[in-house]
Formats: structure tokens, C-alpha cells, sequence
């Protein structure tokens, strides 16, 4: 493969890829390496041809190693670019989301970008994808990210949203989740003037009841369970919800707590609000203030100024 020495100097160097890691000679005969790199963490990019001058034509792709930081190796002809590219594909773990799903319209906004509905090409099914741009997030919130990935992982309940699958190249992460199109519970209750059955208002807890009974069996605490955080599964009138939005989880061991101020003001337990260590039981409130908002129509703890919510609160 070739280096760039100048915009129009080229250096020809001897690579061996053993395993995850890639080795740099100076020459063919050369026994002693120059250099090795180290794949894991590695992205790849597939870079368009150019034209070194009139006769001569390169082809180009980059390794990205982690902070970012690219390395460009350039080949005389597409074959062998084709060839060093499947190679390491192969042994970096390499998946690109577009070979795999059709996105189709946007159906919603988030923090660091867009989610679109997509189509996996060769099932049909329909899915969600959380398309989010790493330009746009601070090394804390890919950290926030990355764990509210792994407690998506662990989680197989029928009233917890599924993960589908995960794509991540250096620009963009992409989670896969299943498709749930009857929007958020404050919606559904908006569209029926807040106005349940008492039976069907003790179905909705239960089902939250038990997915958050599900979560603290693993050490889970969501931190954040509001209306706009439970989505329901379909526009029927009898359609099943599902918690979402595991940003601000946390695995809250036995013996341990948290001082996290988070949370959304009127659903956030007391002692969250006077900065007290707490643990998974922060649930169990904005359990209380969601089932409490399904039988009388209104919030026990609303007003127009936070500071009047939080009084109430307290």
C-alpha cells in the first residue's frame, strides 16, 4: 500500500495483517517491522479515487483509530483496494447499517439527531432507528449513550422497548429498536381528553409495574419514567405500552445510591429534589404520579412556576 509523504509525493510500503493488527515494513525483504497498528477500536471509511495527475490514478480508504484520528493508505488499482478492505472488515467486526436497512420518513427529533422508521432489506420488518452524530456529543454523553445501550441489551420484556441492533462507524451511531407507532402515553391520553376507564388505568400501571419490577430485579433504575418516556405499541384503543428512553439509567447496586440530579420535575421523587442518595425506589414515585395523572386527569404536583412543583414535592 502507499502513503502520501507530500500532496504529490507517494511512499510505497509493505503491510501484513495478522490477526487485529497491522504491520508496517519498509520493504518486501525487510524481516524487522517499521511500525504496527492496532485495529481494535478501528472504523473504516471507503474514500472516492483521485487523480494524482493526468495518467495516474489512486484509491484511497482510512482507517479511523479511536480520538479520532484518521490514517489514509492508498492503492494503484480498485482490485487490491477491494481486497485490503474485505480483509479488514473482516477481522474489525465491520457491518454497515445501509446494506441491511432502507430508511424511509422521520419520525421523530432527538438531542444528537434524528430517529427514521427503516426496513430491513431482506425480512421486510419495520423498525425505528436513533440515528445519532458524534460531532454533536461530549465524551460524557457517548459514555450515557454506550450505557443505556447495555441496559437495552439485557433487557427482554414485554413493556420495555427491544433492541434490535447497533451500528457505529466514526460520523454516526445507529440503534436499531422496534417500530412502535401509537406515540407516547401523553398523547394517548391527550387524544382521549384524559379520560380512562378505572380498569384501563389499572391495566397501564400494572404493565409499568411490572417492566420496572423487571429493571430492579437487574439493578436498574430509569431516573427519568414520565408519559413522553412510554411509548404505546399501537393507535388501539387496548394497546399495550412500552418504557423507552434509557438515557439517564443507571445499575444501582444493593448496597449503593445516587446523587444524579435527574429526573423531570413533576414526576421526580423528594429526594432527588433535596439532593438525598436514592436508589431504584425513585421509580416507584413517578410510578405513583403517572398512575395517579391516569384516574384523575391532572398531576398531584403541577404549576405553573418549578418552584411551586418542587414545594409541593418536598
Amino acid at each position: 500500500m502507499i502513503r502520501k509523504a507530500t500532496e504529490t509525493k507517494l511512499k510505497k510500503y509493505w503491510y501484513c495483517l495478522l490477526g487485529k493488527e497491522l504491520y508496517v515494513y519498509k520493504n518486501k525483504q525487510e524481516e524487522k517491522h517499521k511500525g504496527m497498528h492496532n485495529l481494535v477500536g478501528v472504523y473504516i471509511k471507503d474514500d472516492p479515487e483521485e487523480k494524482l495527475d493526468e495518467n495516474t490514478t489512486i484509491y484511497p480508504f482510512s482507517l479511523i483509530f479511536p480520538g479520532n484520528k484518521p490514517r489514509t493508505y492508498y492503492l494503484i488499482n480498485k482490485e487490491d483496494k477491494k481486497r485490503w478492505m474485505d480483509a479488514i472488515k473482516k477481522v474489525i467486526g465491520y457491518t454497515n447499517m445501509f446494506e441491511h436497512y432502507e430508511f424511509k420518513e422521520t419520525i421523530g427529533k432527538g438531542k444528537f439527531g434524528l430517529v427514521k422508521s427503516a426496513v430491513h432489506k431482506k425480512t421486510g420488518k419495520e423498525v425505528a432507528v436513533k440515528v445519532m452524530s458524534k460531532k454533536d456529543m461530549s465524551v460524557q454523553d457517548v459514555e450515557l449513550q454506550k450505557r443505556e445501550i447495555e441496559i437495552l441489551k439485557m433487557c427482554q420484556h414485554p413493556h420495555i422497548i427491544r433492541l434490535l441492533d447497533i451500528f457505529e462507524n466514526h460520523e454516526k451511531i445507529y440503534i436499531v429498536m422496534e417500530l412502535l407507532k401509537g406515540g407516547d402515553l401523553f398523547t394517548y391520553l391527550e387524544k382521549r381528553n384524559f379520560e380512562l376507564s378505572e380498569d384501563r388505568a389499572k391495566t397501564l400501571s400494572h404493565q409499568l409495574a411490572t417492566a420496572l419490577y423487571y429493571l430492579h430485579s437487574f439493578g436498574v433504575a430509569h431516573r427519568d419514567l414520565k408519559p413522553e418516556n412510554i411509548l404505546m405499541v399501537s393507535d388501539d384503543e387496548e394497546s399495550d405500552l412500552k418504557i423507552v428512553d434509557f438515557g439517564l439509567s443507571k445499575i444501582i447496586g444493593p448496597n449503593e445510591s445516587s446523587l444524579d440530579p435527574f429526573g423531570t420535575l413533576s414526576y421526580v421523587a423528594p429526594e432527588v429534589l433535596l439532593q438525598k442518595p436514592y436508589g431504584k425506589e425513585v421509580d416507584l414515585w413517578s410510578l405513583g404520579v403517572i398512575s395517579y395523572l391516569l384516574l384523575s386527569r391532572v398531576l398531584p404536583f403541577d404549576d405553573e412556576e418549578d418552584k411551586e412543583i418542587a414545594r409541593q414535592t418536598i
